[in-house]
């Protein structure tokens, strides 16, 4: 059985146009204990959640992946609350940035550890769309506070790499490192 190591909700969506046979099984490991270098956060974040799903379920496939937002070597995580949400939109608004994604694949007789990169150009936001978009929650579980696919708010003016890299999983990279799909 595969094993998705993850609660995001995005995740789940987008796994199922892999395989619809997985269930989830989130990580409880102490990501706090980490400490590396911002580009390399992701994929040692997704290392950390497989072996910690994987060791408790030895004989399944497990898939772990995480995904930080880096503006000016700076970490983006979920926002805290409604004014940190606010903080980093208005850091990110006219700039580009740096979406990575780590993904860690663990089975019987394969082990893939990735990490994904796309470059995100954002639009200047101006304060009501902020706010607006904040009003809306949906960039309080997101990185960075924001999800690329919410297209109503016209956030996001261009990519350079995996549209689902931003979404949080980048898809085309682990059809074709770990299930052998071209």
């Amino acid at each position: 059985m595969l094993i998705l190591a993850s609660q995001s909700p995005r995740r789940r969506e987008l796994i199922k146009q892999i395989t619809s046979d997985f269930v989830v099984i989130p990580s409880n490991a102490d990501e706090s204990s980490l400490h590396v270098p911002a580009s390399d956060m992701a994929l040692e974040l997704s290392k950390l959640k497989a072996y910690d799903v994987a060791m408790k379920h030895p004989n399944d496939d497990v898939l772990a992946c995480d995904t930080v937002v880096i503006y000016n070597n700076l970490v983006l995580g979920k926002p805290k609350n409604e004014e940190d949400a606010y903080n980093m939109l208005k850091m990110l608004s006219g700039h580009k940035h740096v979406v990575i994604s780590g993904y860690t694949f663990i089975s019987k007789n394969k082990e893939v550890s990735r990490s994904v990169r796309t470059y995100v150009y954002f639009n200047e936001l101006s304060d009501e769309l902020i706010k607006e978009y904040i009003k809306s929650g949906s960039p309080m579980d997101k990185a960075g506070a924001y999800g690329i696919q919410d297209k109503q708010f016209n956030l996001v003016k261009s990519i350079e790499g995996s549209y689902y890299n931003v979404v949080g999983f980048p898809l085309e990279d682990i059809k074709r490192h770990v299930f052998n799909i071209k």
